[in-house]
This record gives C-alpha cells, sequence and structure tokens, in this order.
C-alpha cells in the first residue's frame, strides 16, 4: 500500500468516497428492522444467548455507527490505503458478512431472522458495489480488499461470540 493516492472517477463520475457513504445509510434500515423484529429475542430463543434491553441494543447500535460514520469520514477527507483498509474492515463486518450470520439464522432455525430482508436487498450487494469500484480506483488493490474482508469476518464473530454468550455474564 502506497501512502499516496491518486484520486480516479468512474465514468459516471462517482468515486469510492461517494460510495462508502452507502455503508451507514444501509445500516440503519437494517437496525431498525432487527429492532421492531425484536432481534434481541430472537437471538435468546433460537441461539441461547441472552435479551439484551431495548437501551442497550440502541446504544450498542449507534456506538457501532459511530465507528462507521467516523471510518467514512476518515476515508473520505484523508483518502489513503489505509484509511481504506480500516473502513472495509468495519464495514465489512457489519454488512456483508452480517448478510451470511442472518441468513444462517434463518435456515438453521427455521423462523425469520429479524433483520435478513435488509441484509438480503442491501447488505450483500452494496458491500460488493463498494469494493469493487474501491479496487477499480485503485483505493485498495484486490489483495487487501480481501484481507480487509478476513479481519471483517474476525470482528463479526467476535462481536457475535462476545454479544450472544459472554458479555452479558
Amino acid at each position: 500500500m502506497t501512502a499516496s493516492i491518486k484520486l480516479q472517477r468512474s465514468t459516471t463520475g462517482i468515486t469510492f468516497e461517494m460510495l462508502i457513504w452507502l455503508w451507514p445509510i444501509t445500516f440503519a434500515p437494517h437496525i431498525v428492522e432487527e429492532f421492531i423484529g425484536d432481534f434481541s429475542h430472537y437471538v435468546a430463543n433460537t441461539m441461547g444467548g441472552f435479551v439484551m434491553p431495548a437501551p442497550i441494543f440502541l446504544a450498542n447500535n449507534a456506538f457501532f455507527m459511530l465507528i462507521l460514520v467516523g471510518l467514512c469520514t476518515w476515508a473520505t477527507l484523508r483518502p489513503s490505503p489505509r484509511s481504506a483498509f480500516w473502513l472495509t474492515c468495519w464495514a465489512s463486518g457489519n454488512t456483508f458478512w452480517d448478510f451470511f450470520c442472518h441468513l444462517y439464522y434463518t435456515a438453521a432455525s427455521g423462523h425469520y431472522s429479524p433483520g435478513l430482508v435488509t441484509s438480503v436487498l442491501l447488505y450483500y450487494p452494496i458491500p460488493l458495489l463498494i469494493s469493487y469500484v474501491g479496487i477499480r480506483q485503485q483505493r485498495l488493490s484486490l489483495r487487501a480488499t480481501l484481507w480487509a474482508y478476513a479481519v471483517g469476518l474476525l470482528l463479526l464473530l467476535f462481536v457475535i461470540w462476545g454479544g450472544v454468550h459472554h458479555f452479558a455474564t
């Protein structure tokens, strides 16, 4: 990864720095779907986790959103492979990999996992689009993008491990 970055626009004029804001935009309706669908009780009833009180659920997701917006701001104001990498790590864990979790939860439990609809419609395609543009516009190499997604998966697994089974005790 080089320290300097050449800003390139696509033929449509849309840059990576513009598209990354889709990550927090998609995060918001997903949290609404999880909240309205009572994802916390779903976790308790299907995965043996604990019921997270609504204020804690909302505070937790507000904290995750603040991190995401902070990383988007950093990547927008200081475009670099480093800012793109850490944003992609965090965002892929919270979106792309979360899609697979909701899909798995639904298949394994035989019941709708609150968050599945927004995961299918937003969390799967949008990270792929952003990553594709990031690679095309040389914000990250394919290799760095794959590493960022791997780190994102580890971050999500840690959140699931801690949030479902360990942080409540």
